[in-house]
């Protein structure tokens, strides 16, 4: 590593990852704790992707979009939590220049995809609600995939803006990242360039990901409000609300924990990693007990398989 006051990214080798602040006898404590959530992580988004794999009931897009909700959830909890919990029963807290990179845009293109899903999740719902008679041929499985496949294209195209623009800076002696995975905020601190640029970027890149996504899902949500009071029965309209509610709850979890991220003050930087660990594990898990939970669907193609594997033994 180069010890000069400012150097050229090509010259930095490594970072060291500060992680959480405490005491090193807690370290073991959060080791067992990134543990046992991510743990369940792995266990309900497997489970989720399971069960609407293996039931042809589950063959819709509703569940094929939250087959890939699930998906999602566990990769960038996987990009960060394995490596952090290796850090946390180590000395020497260090990830590579190309591990760092790798990371960053793995998460990033992750968690773009997310928001991209979610809307598309959205307009999903108001094709179902607002037009049922219609809903297969609007919903068809050609336009599903697109869509899709056009939200991964979105992460993708963010992810490698927001890499080639974080890791294009210089930068000063210090290699210390105070956080406990590559946040791009906290290694631009350790920049000496000029971040007049970046900052444009990120907040042009920002407006791209955020704006169109909250547009689709509160456009979305306003029609299907009004549909849904025109339903002259009390049971219809609890139906109709009740296919949302699950949705609604994943994205007000999501967009919550991340806005809280983004708006604590950098002057409290191990407040924004504990909020860190609620988009990164704690939302993941809970995604599949919000849809699982408050899902007859998923309930009876759980209950199916259970029962088939009580019957077997």
């Amino acid at each position: 590593m180069s010890d000069k006051g400012a150097g050229n990214y090509s010259d930095v080798t490594d970072f060291t990852l500060v992680g959480f602040r405490v005491r090193p006898e807690l370290h073991i404590l959060l080791f067992l704790l990134f543990l046992l959530v991510y743990s369940m992580v792995l266990l309900g988004n497997f489970s989720m992707i399971g069960i609407i794999v293996t039931d042809s009931q589950l063959n819709t897009p509703m569940y094929f979009f939250l087959g890939n909700l699930s998906f999602i959830d566990l990769s960038y909890s996987t990009i960060i939590a394995p490596k952090a919990m290796v850090n946390f029963l180590s000395e020497k807290n260090t990830v590579s220049f190309l591990g760092c990179a790798t990371q960053l845009f793995f998460f990033t293109f992750f968690i773009v995809t997310e928001g991209f899903i979610l809307a598309v999740m959205a307009y999903d719902r108001f094709i179902a609600i607002c037009n049922p008679l219609l809903y297969s041929i609007h919903m068809s499985r050609h336009l599903c995939a697109q869509l899709v496949t056009g939200s991964y294209l979105c992460g993708w195209v963010s992810s490698i803006i927001q890499v080639s623009t974080t890791f294009s800076v210089s930068f000063c002696a210090s290699r210390v990242i105070d956080h406990f995975y590559c946040d791009s905020y906290q290694i631009e601190k350790i920049s000496c360039s000029n971040l007049s640029v970046n900052k444009m970027i990120s907040l042009c890149l920002a407006a791209f990901i955020i704006l169109p996504t909250i547009v689709v899902i509160v456009v979305s949500y306003m029609y299907i409000v009004t549909t849904v009071l025109r339903i002259p029965s009390s049971e219809g309209r609890k139906k109709a609300f009740s296919t949302c509610s699950s949705h609604l709850g994943v994205v007000s979890l999501l967009y919550g924990t991340v806005s809280f991220v983004y708006l604590t003050p950098p002057s409290n930087p191990e407040l924004r990693k504990v909020a860190s660990v609620f988009y990164i594990l704690v939302t993941p898990m809970l995604n599949p007990l919000i849809y699982s939970l408050r899902n007859k669907d998923v309930k009876q193609a759980l209950g199916k398989i259970l029962w088939k594997k009580t019957t077997l033994y």
